[in-house]
Order: structure tokens, then sequence, then C-alpha cells
């Protein structure tokens, strides 16, 4: 337990990472002229990553789940690999990467990197860790829970993103160059 306590905690750390590089992208982004889409459905998906972190850390201790290498092992190797997919689409971004949905006028969609194959891919990471991080340690609850409710807010902000990137708000939001 004290070894996966240490992996939970070193992705809280991670995400505090990602929140530092999203504040300095929406910055940049800003004054750029972007213009935020769904900002209501934010504080629901913080609360809910935020409650995936917690549920790693309490599942395992207060159910007493046991470590099964079985199990454990694949879902290190895939929460590991979700967060070198994550990490790639970030680098692949660059300065327009967000947690938020920050759209900046005039600017063509990123087709490189992960976005060559598919249109969401940081989508990916977070459903695979959301559902491995918690099966290292067996917290079946909370890779179930997470998953679930994860699933009803990708489809609200995946339809929000798609209704952004689309050519319409992309190339004529206002301020957007003639």
């Amino acid at each position: 337990m004290p070894l996966y306590t240490l992996l939970v905690l070193l992705v809280v750390a991670e995400r505090f990472v990602e929140l530092a590089v999203a504040r300095r992208n929406g910055a940049w982004s800003r004054a750029r002229g972007a213009r935020e889409y769904g900002a209501g459905h934010y504080p629901v998906m913080v609360v809910l990553h935020a409650a995936l972190l917690l549920g790693c850390l309490v599942e395992p201790w207060a159910a007493d789940r046991p470590f099964l290498p079985l199990l454990g092992w694949p879902a290190l190797a895939l929460a590991l690999a979700a967060q070198a997919l994550r990490w790639w689409c970030v680098g692949t971004l660059g300065s327009r990467w967000h947690t938020r949905v920050l759209i900046v006028p005039g600017l063509p969609l990123v087709t490189a990197g992960p976005y060559r194959r598919l249109r969401h891919p940081n989508y990916v990471a977070v459903v695979v860790e959301g559902a491995a991080l918690p099966l290292v340690h067996t917290a079946w609850l909370t890779a179930l829970g997470f998953s679930l409710l994860n699933a009803a807010l990708l489809t609200v902000r995946i339809r929000c993103e798609n209704t952004a990137l689309a050519p319409s708000h992309v190339l004529s939001s206002p301020g957007a160059a003639s």
C-alpha cells in the first residue's frame, strides 16, 4: 500500500503541473482572443477527477483491498501508458492545450502527433487512467464509479469540443482575423 500511495500522490503532483501548464496556456489563448465553451461542466470535471484520486487512496485502505499482481501490474502499465499519451497530447498542442475548452479564432485544427489518428486522444488517456489507476490496487468500485460518471461527462465534454472546433466557430469567432 505505501508504494501505491506514493504512485497516487505522484499523479496528484502531476495534476498540479497540468494545472500550471493549463493556466499559462489559458493566458496565452485569452491574449489572442480565445472564447471559452462549456464552462458550466468544468467544475463537475474537477470534482470528478479529484474524487478519482481520493477514491484511489481511500478504497484500498477502507475495504482492505489487496495488491493482486495479475491485475495490478498490467493496470500499472496502462496507467503509465495513459500518462505518456496525455503528455504527448500536451506537447503536440503546445500553447493550445488546456483543461478548459478555449478556442483561439483563426487557428487551424491540430492534426499532428496523436491527433493524426484520433480527434480526442487526451480523453483516451483519461478513460484508460480512470480505469487502470484504481485497479493497480484493486479499487474496483472507484474504477467503476469513475468510469461510469466520466462516460456521462465525456458525452457532454466531447459534444462541447466538437461544437467549439466546428469550422464556423474556429474561423469566424468574434475577433477572428478577416
